[in-house]
């Protein structure tokens, strides 16, 4: 990982909310969640924190790298509806080596819908890849 990211640093994203990241669109090919609320799916609000911290990230990263989350701590406090955009900010909170604590926050321009933290591991993505296949070839599954 390339030198410079450093506690306090801070960032923002922004995304439309779509029927596809609605509650009842989860694991749709189960039609788990068929009778549940039209409104923005915590998965979703998760997968969005995280993708904001990697566009933080991003600009750090030496050529082969990567970045993976391996820890998420946040609540769920509000309702967003689809059309609205929620913004995420981020705030790098410690760099440990390849680890990154972020704060997170998000927004839908009327609550604060969102709050915690969450911790990245910067990888090698070839050597991530090399245990991805051994674990393939463990579990008896095609390439």
């Amino acid at each position: 990982m390339k030198l410079g990211l450093k506690p306090g640093d801070r960032a923002q994203h922004q995304m439309q909310v779509l029927p596809s990241h609605l509650v009842p669109a989860l694991f749709a090919e189960a039609n788990a969640f068929p009778d549940m609320p039209k409104v923005f799916a915590t998965a979703q609000m998760i997968g969005l924190m995280e993708w904001a911290c990697v566009e933080q990230l991003r600009p750090f990263y030496d050529v082969g790298e990567d970045s993976v989350g391996i820890h998420v701590d946040v609540d769920h406090s509000a309702p967003t509806l689809p059309g609205q955009t929620v913004t995420v900010e981020t705030e790098v909170e410690e760099v440990d080596g390849r680890f990154v604590w972020f704060r997170v926050l998000a927004h839908d321009g009327i609550d604060q819908i969102g709050a915690g933290r969450h911790r990245r591991a910067v990888i090698d993505s070839a050597k991530f890849n090399e245990r991805l296949e051994a674990k393939r070839a463990a579990a008896g599954l095609e390439g």
